[in-house]
């Protein structure tokens, strides 16, 4: 399980790093997009590969290697909230860009 979810997160990160060097706006918006994926994945496997293991400590509990760390878990959706917004906001600006300058590349310039 652990080996798919690392190479799971080496394929996202490579992936939108191919993409954020890419000359389209578009395609940088998307690549940021996976970045912040591989991320997110990346930070609720830090909080341990638990199946089936209730997320909440009772009191008088010893060993917690039976647990899920919930932290992580809030992280991530703080993380998912905060990607779609920014998200929202660069095609917004992706949009408005384009109507200005009339082409979808970064740096503006078709390469004529």
């Amino acid at each position: 399980m652990e080996i798919v979810l690392a190479l799971g997160i080496g394929v996202l990160t490579a992936s939108g790093v191919w993409l954020l060097l890419r000359p389209r706006t578009f395609q940088v918006i998307l690549g940021l997009s996976l970045l912040s994926y591989a991320v997110n994945l990346f930070i609720y496997a830090m909080g341990r590969l638990n199946i089936d293991a209730p997320p909440i400590v009772g009191a008088g509990v010893g060993n917690l290697g039976g647990y899920d760390d919930p932290v992580p878990q809030a992280l991530v959706l703080t993380a998912i909230v905060i990607s779609f917004a920014m998200t929202a906001l660069l095609l917004v600006v992706l949009i408005a860009s384009r109507g200005i300058t009339g082409t979808d590349h970064v740096d503006g310039d078709d390469g004529e």
